[in-house]
């Protein structure tokens, strides 16, 4: 059953790299409109679902139905996947988001009064000609939403968007993606500050490369789960064959949980026989 009109839908999704699965069985909706967190341990697979979302690695098994979202979903990597040795003006790593619009080829400078009003959004009014080489962490995080704001896409996808920012920049970043939630997008972030989380992201999936839970943020968040969380990711395999899920299959270790407290075994077996990239 595919995915309702604006959704993103997961069906028994694994991603991977090498065949190497990453992220492993999940299933479940984001709904549109949800205001999401992504947490787990170091190496958990939050990056790898987000890359999966667009596109940028692959379904080793499952999929991914994006129905009526083709061009409407903006990803923000880490910042530090992001080469800030480019001889780029802030007013032209802003520019780059009209490119879906407008193509890369094309003059922006009929635009540059929306790209000024987003730097306005952002508070770095008189940061346009600055080289980004320049910025500090908090600039460069800044004038990178300002990019998204220039893409008005109607899905935002964040992966750590507040680390090494400090915390005035986290905090108007933060009044940012409210606004955007206000008015009726999809926002999706990686994190791993959970007082954060818990403060304004009302819908958490907790990743340790298989779901351990997915639901309202306190019930995620539980001591158990975490606990549970930690544990699975220390107990990763990572020479770990793609699952499967024939019967007969040999029962592999783990199990995961798809809501809060509640443990669903899956037994794996041996291997079955983009969008667009935003950095700059």
């Amino acid at each position: 059953m595919s995915a309702p009109a604006g959704a993103i839908a997961l069906h028994g999704l694994t991603l991977g790299y090498d065949r190497h699965p990453a992220v492993h069985h999940l299933d479940g909706t984001i709904r549109p409109g949800a205001l999401l967190a992504l947490v787990g341990p170091n190496g958990a697979g939050k990056s790898t679902l987000l890359k999966g979302i667009v596109g940028e690695v692959p379904c080793l098994d499952g999929r991914i139905d994006r129905p009526d979202l083709a061009g409407a979903i903006a990803y923000l990597p880490q910042s530090a996947e992001i080469d800030r040795g480019f001889p780029l003006r802030v007013l032209d790593l802003v520019a780059m988001g009209l490119w879906r619009r407008i193509g890369p080829w094309r003059r922006a400078a009929p635009y540059r009064d929306r790209l000024i009003e987003a730097l306005g959004l952002v508070g770095l009014v008189g940061f346009e000609d600055r080289p980004i080489g320049t910025l500090s962490g908090g600039q460069f995080q800044r004038a990178l939403f300002a990019r998204l704001i220039v893409q008005d896409a109607r899905v935002i996808l964040l992966d750590e968007p507040f680390t090494g920012v400090d915390g005035r920049t986290s905090a108007d970043l933060l009044r940012l993606i409210g606004a955007w939630h206000g008015q009726g997008r999809t926002i999706v972030a990686a994190l791993h500050d959970l007082a954060q989380v818990r403060g304004h992201f009302p819908e958490t999936l907790l990743l340790a490369r298989e779901p351990v839970a997915w639901g309202p943020t306190e019930a995620v968040l539980s001591p158990r789960n975490l606990a549970r969380a930690q544990t699975l990711s220390e107990a990763w395999d990572e020479d770990a064959a793609i699952c499967g899920r024939a019967a007969g299959e040999t029962p592999h270790a783990h199990s995961h949980a798809h809501g809060p407290g509640h443990d669903h075994p899956h037994h794996h077996g041996p291997a079955q026989p983009h969008d667009h990239r935003d950095a700059p």
